[in-house]
């Protein structure tokens, strides 16, 4: 991805908000009202061990984001953008504009903002008061303090997001028995897949396979080659319009390998299709 201020996805100066020292209810507050994700993950109670304090802490993690290129989703009361980020230390951090003026414009007037990131491992989650505009290597970016504190929570089971039904991708793949088959993707997540398999699984298949080669193709995002480990077999039932059930063959897999750059590619194609599926959602409501 190149190093420009327009990072694309699928296809004036505020005063920097220094004036009073931000406590950690205040930080906790802001969190709470502009970070809903955490709270789906975790109950209340539990909220406290993910929390990361002080510079040292907030630092690493930022650090980590930046050695990895992990993609930012910068949420705001009006809108959301792509990002990434572009420099961190103990004072300051620095991130791309998005590809939209217009988001721009909406996120360097608000006094609420998100950032949540999603690594391998773990989800990353810390607001911001405000951001200003500077340069840097030539070109504009968003700064913005350095946060207190944010959210790092281990993660167990990955955000999935459903596949749409039109287009539909497919993976491709051989059998054990060395016959070459193609999957309808049905789910992914940064952990794995789920297929639905339209044709007769061959005998002998088990929990635990491995999968290589293993293509995922995902029309205008692209596609990416990983090796897999089956890891359940299972069915999806429908109710057809003539009340008969059909009954289809499902697979989870786990990606056994996957390096940063195709993770940021992936992490982008679930927010692309996070975000197709609210359109979609808000259309018919």
């Amino acid at each position: 991805m190149p190093a420009c201020s327009q990072l694309l996805l699928m296809n004036s100066m505020l005063k920097l908000f220094l004036a009073a020292p931000i406590t950690e209810t205040r930080q906790k507050n802001r969190i709470n009202k502009v970070t809903p994700l955490v709270e789906q993950d975790v109950k209340e109670a539990d909220q406290e061990q993910y929390l990361k304090r002080g510079t040292l802490a907030v630092l690493g993690v930022m650090k980590d984001l930046l050695r990895l290129q992990t993609p930012l989703l910068v949420r705001f009361p009006r809108g959301q953008f792509i990002s990434r980020m572009l420099a961190a230390d103990e004072d300051r951090l620095l991130f791309d504009l998005g590809s939209n003026n217009l988001d721009n414009d909406y996120a360097l007037t608000s006094d609420d903002l998100s950032i949540t990131a999603e690594t391998y491992g773990a989800k990353v989650e810390f607001s911001l008061a405000s951001l200003e505009i500077v340069e840097f290597e030539g070109l504009p970016a968003f700064s913005a303090p350095l946060p207190d504190l944010l959210w790092q929570i281990q993660r167990r089971e990955f955000f999935r997001v459903c596949a749409p039904l039109e287009p539909q991708f497919w993976c491709h793949t051989v059998w054990p028995d060395g016959r070459k088959t193609r999957l309808r993707l049905q789910d992914l997540s940064l952990g794995g897949i789920g297929v639905l398999v339209d044709e007769a699984l061959p005998d002998g298949l088990q929990d635990g396979d491995s999968f290589n080669p293993f293509r995922v193709e995902l029309g205008e995002y692209g596609h990416f080659d990983v090796p897999v480990k089956l890891l359940s077999i299972g069915e999806r039932s429908v109710v057809t319009g003539k009340n008969e059930t059909r009954i289809t063959p499902r697979l989870s897999f786990r990606f056994a390998t996957l390096n940063p750059a195709q993770e940021r590619q992936l992490q982008q194609i679930i927010f692309a299709l996070e975000r197709l599926a609210r359109d979609k959602s808000t259309r018919f409501q």
